[in-house]
């Protein structure tokens, strides 16, 4: 078990190097520079901080607990996640850059009206609001029962921390700061998973082809879900679930495609998008492996786990008797993943607020700045509010929740989109926001109609009825174009 005062340390080090190593990248920023890094990264960077951007602290935690109760299951999402990634690299990505929008839902105000583009921004902007609240109350979570407690630090203090060196990192440089420390990231998170993976290795007395066969014979290593329909694990819900999300939650997402168009042209977007996707399939696979010899080293200690959801890394690598690097490297990799998704976030929605809700590009570069930097200081306090008192009501798998809530709130942007691409009807634009609201509930109607009439559990898929429920209300309030 390591100390208190070492896990402090840790922390605050880590801190101190994430501002300032994206305040050195913030040197000579301009707008261009914090809402698109003004197109001039290499895509060998944009890769290397892609690979921890898609990954969150949720990941890092709630992957490798997934398993005592998921199994492997989650490789078929991943599976998705694949073809989903191809989807957006042969698709999205050109019509992005050709548009050449700095913010991805400028789209919606070319295509529909500028109040469909608002609504389609507001959804985005609730959307990225409440998960990323859920992500950062986790990481504040977990720090307090491994940190904070043991200071006697409320956790509105360990929140303020994290907001805190989110806000300073990225005020001035936005994405650049961004793909400078997410670097930093993507080395930490593996480095901690391999010397974790390593140290349960050791500490279990066995070799790798040992360790290997031990996974396999595992019963909670079972991957493949094609028996049962009505499961939330069956093979085609997921499958199809991680196509759907990956489209609307990294090729619909203004924070995720904010690194992509980063890049200086498309090829280089879609070599980046290509690694990338092969990259996370490999450090989750890792995660899932990581999490079946945690739970076989915990039996084989007797340690008792704590009630904290997510709980089985943190527990093992502070408290579980693994050597201090373990522990060292676990509080830095999560650390890291914290202040990412909150810089992250803040970029993001500090970009659609401007460009969107406040039209930058209407606004000069002096005053397009001023709006620029207060709303990014308010998102900064209302993220800090929202950890404090949003996540208390989450009882389940963090994962599992944001992907819910990403279900419901996703649906009207991914909607939006589809209707647009794929059809030549003009939508009404003072009604489209009818269908944006009704959508999400019908669908949750529908949801509770399956489950109690046929016990068929809607999982992901629940994303793409949302979507459908939103074109066929803008199909209603649309008209044919005329020639």
């Amino acid at each position: 078990m390591i100390s208190v005062q070492l896990v402090l340390c840790s922390l605050v080090l880590y801190a101190a190097l994430q501002l300032a190593v994206g305040l050195l990248a913030a040197r000579r920023s301009d707008n261009a520079t914090f809402f698109t890094a003004s197109r001039r990264v290499p895509w060998q960077v944009t890769w290397g901080a892609m690979i921890s951007a898609a990954m969150s602290g949720i990941t890092f935690v709630s992957v490798p607990a997934m398993v005592a109760e998921d199994g492997f299951s989650y490789l078929q999402m991943v599976l998705g996640f694949t073809v989903g990634q191809l989807i957006v690299a042969h698709w999205l990505v050109p019509l992005f850059y050709r548009w050449q929008y700095t913010s991805i839902y400028e789209y919606f105000g070319d295509r529909f009206g500028p109040r469909t583009h608002r609504w389609g921004a507001w959804f985005f902007l609730l959307s990225k609001f409440v998960a990323t609240a859920l992500k950062l109350y986790l990481v504040a979570l977990v720090m307090q029962v491994i940190l904070f407690d043991a200071l006697g630090v409320p956790l509105w203090a360990n929140a303020l921390l994290t907001v805190v060196v989110a806000w300073g990192y990225t005020r001035r440089g936005g994405v650049k700061s961004l793909l400078a420390t997410d670097l930093m990231k993507t080395l930490l998170m593996i480095l901690s998973v391999g010397v974790t993976l390593w140290a349960v290795v050791e500490a279990l007395g066995y070799d790798l082809p040992t360790a290997w066969r031990a996974v396999r014979m595992d019963p909670m290593s079972r991957v493949w879900y094609f028996d049962d329909p009505h499961s939330a694990h069956y093979f085609w819900k997921m499958f199809l679930g991680g196509v759907v999300l990956l489209v609307a939650m990294t090729g619909l997402d203004q924070e995720l495609m904010q690194r992509n168009l980063a890049c200086r042209t498309v090829r280089d977007a879609q070599k980046n998008i290509y690694l990338t996707a092969l990259c996370q399939a490999i450090v989750i696979a890792l995660f899932l492996v990581l999490g079946a010899l945690l739970y076989r080293y915990a039996d084989a200690r007797d340690l008792a786990l704590t009630e904290l959801s997510d709980g089985i890394f943190p527990q093992v690598a502070v408290a579980g008797g693994l050597p201090g690097v373990v522990g060292v490297l676990f509080v830095a990799g999560f650390a890291a993943a914290g202040f990412s998704s909150a810089g992250a976030a803040m970029t993001a929605l500090t970009t659609s607020i401007s460009v969107d809700i406040m039209r930058g590009k209407e606004l000069g570069e002096k005053r397009l700045t001023a709006v620029r930097m207060m709303s990014h200081a308010v998102v900064a306090v209302l993220l800090f509010g929202a950890m404090v008192v949003l996540g208390y009501g989450a009882d389940e798998r963090m994962i599992n929740l944001v992907y819910r809530v990403a279900g419901y709130t996703y649906g009207p942007i991914l909607g939006l989109f589809l209707f647009g691409l794929w059809t030549g009807r003009r939508v009404r634009d003072r009604w489209s926001w009818l269908p944006m609201i009704l959508a999400p509930l019908m669908a949750g109607a529908v949801q509770l109609l399956l489950k109690g009439l046929c016990s068929y559990e809607i999982g992901f898929e629940l994303l793409l009825l949302n979507a459908a429920l939103v074109m066929a209300g803008l199909w209603l309030v649309s008209r044919r174009t005329t020639a």
